[in-house]
């Protein structure tokens, strides 16, 4: 079991053994279900491919073809 601290901001760090297993990294996004007992579950957010827009350059030269980009697969 890990313990987080409350700020005065409401945050809550995520402890590093939950970041490690959940395989969370800086701008991740967590979604919390409480249930009606108190408890509490986070889930990780999925990275959709969407996120990923602009992580990735183009080669040198500028951009590539879809003709290129099929070739690839």
């Amino acid at each position: 079991m890990s313990l987080a601290t409350l700020t005065s901001k409401g945050q809550v760090t995520i402890p590093i053994d939950v970041r490690e297993a959940l395989d969370l990294r800086p701008q991740d996004k967590v979604n919390f279900t409480v249930l009606p007992d108190g408890t509490v579950i986070l889930r990780a957010k999925k990275r959709a491919l969407e996120d990923m827009a602009g992580l990735l350059q183009a080669p040198e030269g500028g951009s590539v073809s879809t003709g290129d980009m099929k070739a690839w697969r």
